[in-house]
């Protein structure tokens, strides 16, 4: 692995990657720009399938469980009135004929019903839903979650993931990048609030349009400035092209379909790595995203 050597940058700033959809180059994206740029910070914030690993071949040198806080009730001192069912959004109690039911994987940890209980029968215990790491690739920090299989609830991982970040800052003028999962749900929300800026991975598909235009309106929503890269860029039609177009929404860097690139991606190689040349696109990508953000 050849990384690229360390870089003091004008400024901290925060670069989310993220895609309204799987599969359109959103990991492959963030992990160049990293590697390009050096000295920066790597969140994988995409828990539930997270794999910048594969290319970033960070050494691991802490792991460690998140957990959530989930009610236990002691049956001894509860009068069965029913007001911690009462207070739960996410129907994660219920109290039928003197018994009281926690279903531990619909919890939000809130703390909600513990609050609330006339009788102080609740107390909380953790429940763990994933783990943590991180480590260092080359001058990379790194951090990512792995969130436990059959876990629904991500949004607390990628917290952790983001919260760990700030322990990763040794200096000033950082770049940190967040790999962010696919789509436009609740984790997605989660990854990219705080971001200066949000790059948005793309293909030139009718898939690819539809779910970039979801995409687009989370932002708009979030107040966070954005720009499209366009993934496999001569396939395809050119609806993407005219959309942006449309909407003024600047398309910032282009990446052919490329035999040479999907062989090295399957290999888990860089970008980067297996095209030297892209590291200078991807310094020109920065030094956009810097113009934009009034860098």
């Amino acid at each position: 692995m050849v990384f690229a050597k360390d870089n003091d940058w004008s400024r901290e700033m925060v670069i989310a990657v993220a895609s309204g959809k799987g599969g359109t180059g959103k990991t492959t994206i963030a992990v160049g720009l990293a590697l390009s740029l050096g000295n920066t910070e790597f969140l994988d914030c995409d828990v539930e399938e997270p794999n910048a690993h594969i290319f970033l071949k960070p050494k691991i040198t802490l792991t460690e469980w998140v957990n959530i806080p989930v009610p236990k009730v002691n049956e001894d001192r509860c009068s069965y009135c029913g007001k911690c069912a009462q207070v739960c959004a996410y129907n994660a109690m219920a109290v039928v004929k003197e018994r009281v039911l926690v279903f531990t994987g619909l919890c939000h940890g809130c703390g909600g019903c513990k609050l609330l209980c006339p009788e102080d029968a609740i107390e909380e215990v953790n429940r763990p839903i994933g783990v943590l790491q991180k480590g260092k690739a080359g001058s990379i920090l790194f951090t990512h979650g792995k969130l436990n299989v059959g876990e629904a609830l991500a949004v607390p991982l990628v917290r952790a993931v983001k919260r760990a970040s700030l322990e990763n800052r040794s200096h000033n003028n950082q770049v940190t990048i967040i790999d962010v999962p696919p789509g436009t749900s609740c984790p997605v929300i989660e990854s990219v609030k705080g971001s200066d800026f949000c790059l948005l991975a793309t293909e030139p598909t009718p898939f690819g349009l539809n779910d970039l235009v979801l995409a687009v309106e989370v932002l708009k929503k979030l107040k966070i400035p954005f720009g499209v890269i366009i993934n496999r860029a001569d396939v395809g039609d050119n609806k993407v092209d005219e959309y942006c177009q449309d909407e003024k929404i600047p398309i910032l860097m282009q990446i052919p379909l490329d035999r040479d690139i999907a062989i090295a991606y399957s290999k888990g190689t860089p970008l980067t790595e297996a095209k030297p040349a892209y590291k200078k696109d991807f310094l020109k990508l920065y030094k956009k995203i810097e113009e934009l953000t009034g860098g």
